[in-house]
């Protein structure tokens, strides 16, 4: 199945809509089907978003809005416009695929959305400044809306993590320090920056965007074999049938997002309002710290100290190891900086209780030399049989050969001297 850009399908449609949440049915005027799957974030539950500590404490329902639950009917002609009208320097192409895409958002979805565009208050800003260090078109900061949902601790099925969706092997590659104790996958800003450097160098291959989205969601490898298959096409809607199943709704999807996050008024959908959480600064740390310690001492919310402060997984800043950043509010941040003695020796053996030196208990058990001695009386015992064993048939194999082994003794002790 070959699709143009531009394309007309004669009918798109959902199966069991209500059993298949991850995936449509398109099927061609043709009549032949196809399976797209939603990417993973299209998914998530709205009320798991809102039990975020950022969405409980600083998003709340709109409640000057009217008409949320109404989503208007356009033409096909609308869509077509308001895409083209974006101000994007990627191709934001419209097809049905795109189509069922929107009505996804602007259906299903349009609480998610309403959240997406209240939380996107907090990570736009620090999208577009790692993009834009990288000269990458800013349309890209939409990228995490289908990747995570905004949602700086998803993990996908296949271990994905963070806003941007790093899986572990790339992270690494981009810099991300990833191991027991911290995982910057989960910080906004350091994945930000290190998405802008993987799109960069993904553009870098393939030289057009559709190619680096499609790339960045199944990696190089499964576009390169999609484009060899489809006899050196080099064109998203091209080779569209050769990759995977979520991949061909990746593009699509994000063509949607950008959509639905640029007119979602014309359907009817309010942003949740946002509060702005106060300013914050960075610290360095050179000690091991854990986050309960710096919440008493310092008087902070143990869940907004969390929430500033994602990358570290375990509620500790392994600071020993080598100096780590700390993300406070500007006020607090001075209180810890005046307290910062008090906060390293609050309730240490408690909370740090990992050892770096231990004594040896050298107290021999009695047991031991028992069952060492139990021990060595079994392999003496079996020693002793098996050498009683090996001389007797070895004396009567003498005998029956004529020989003395007195004799054969006394020979061998005058040939050794």
């Amino acid at each position: 199945m070959v699709l143009a850009a531009t394309v007309s399908w004669a009918q798109v449609v959902v199966e069991n809509e209500e059993d298949q949440d991850d995936e449509i049915t398109v099927t061609d005027d043709k009549g032949r089907e196809e399976v797209i799957e939603f990417p993973e974030a299209m998914t998530y539950d709205l009320d798991s978003l809102l039990n975020l500590y950022m969405a409980k404490t600083y998003l709340d329902e709109a409640s000057d809005c009217n008409m949320r639950d109404i989503n208007p009917v356009y033409s096909r002609e609308d869509y077509v416009n308001r895409l083209s009208r974006i101000p994007s320097v990627m191709e934001m192409a419209y097809n049905d695929v795109v189509q069922k895409f929107i009505d996804r958002y602007s259906g299903r979805l349009r609480h998610s959305v309403s959240y997406m565009l209240g939380a996107s208050n907090f990570y736009m800003p620090i999208f577009e400044e790692a993009l834009e260090t990288y000269q990458l078109p800013l349309e890209l900061k939409y990228l995490p809306v289908i990747e995570s949902a905004l949602n700086p601790n998803a993990v996908s099925r296949v271990g994905a993590t963070g806003l941007w969706q790093f899986m572990l092997t790339t992270g690494r590659q981009y810099g991300l320090q990833i191991n027991s104790l911290v995982d910057e996958r989960r910080d906004p800003v350091k994945s930000s920056y290190a998405a802008a450097q993987y799109l960069r160098d993904l553009y870098k291959i393939f030289g057009d965007w559709n190619l680096v989205i499609a790339a960045y969601n199944c990696g190089p490898t499964n576009i390169t074999k999609a484009i060899h298959r489809a006899n050196g096409e080099k064109d998203y809607w091209q080779i569209y049938p050769y990759l995977p199943k979520e991949t061909r709704g990746y593009v699509p999807a994000f063509i949607a997002a950008n959509y639905i996050m640029t007119y979602y008024s014309l359907h009817n959908i309010c942003p949740m309002t946002t509060r702005l959480p106060a300013q914050t600064d960075t610290i360095m740390v050179n000690r091991d710290v854990h986050m309960e310690q710096i919440a008493a001492v310092v008087g902070i919310n143990t869940d907004l100290l969390k929430s500033l402060n994602p990358m570290y997984r375990r509620d500790v800043i392994p600071g020993h190891t080598a100096a780590m950043p700390l993300r406070l509010p500007l006020t607090e941040l001075t209180t810890f900086i005046d307290r910062e003695d008090s906060v390293y020796s609050y309730k240490t053996d408690e909370l740090l209780t990992k050892r770096i030196e231990v004594e040896v208990n050298d107290d021999v058990p009695t047991y031991y030399h028992k069952s060492k001695r139990y021990a060595r009386g079994k392999r003496g015992a079996r020693y002793s049989r098996h050498h009683a064993r090996y001389s007797k048939r070895h004396s009567a194999s003498s005998r029956r050969r004529g020989h003395s082994t007195s004799k054969k003794r006394k020979s061998t002790r005058r040939r050794r001297r």
